[in-house]
């Protein structure tokens, strides 16, 4: 089961490269995110990543990313 926490602190120091989306099982945009890291293009999305993440209710987050425990 995900952690909300986790992910919030997974997006704000590591989200410029994409660890939080690698957490959420959302590989693809990971690998995105690792590609172009270099261009700080995923760090702005990122901070954004944290802003939404960390205002998500804990009921919505668990509906959005923990669906095998319902």
């Amino acid at each position: 089961m995900k952690s909300k926490l986790t992910t919030v602190l997974l997006a704000f120091f590591l989200g410029g490269v994409g660890i939080h989306r690698f957490y959420l099982g959302q590989t693809f945009v990971g690998i995105l995110y690792l590609l172009f890291c270099w261009t700080f293009i995923p760090t702005i999305i990122a901070l954004f990543d944290f802003i939404a993440f960390l205002f998500m209710s804990e009921e919505r987050f668990n509906f959005k990313y923990n669906k095998a425990a319902f």
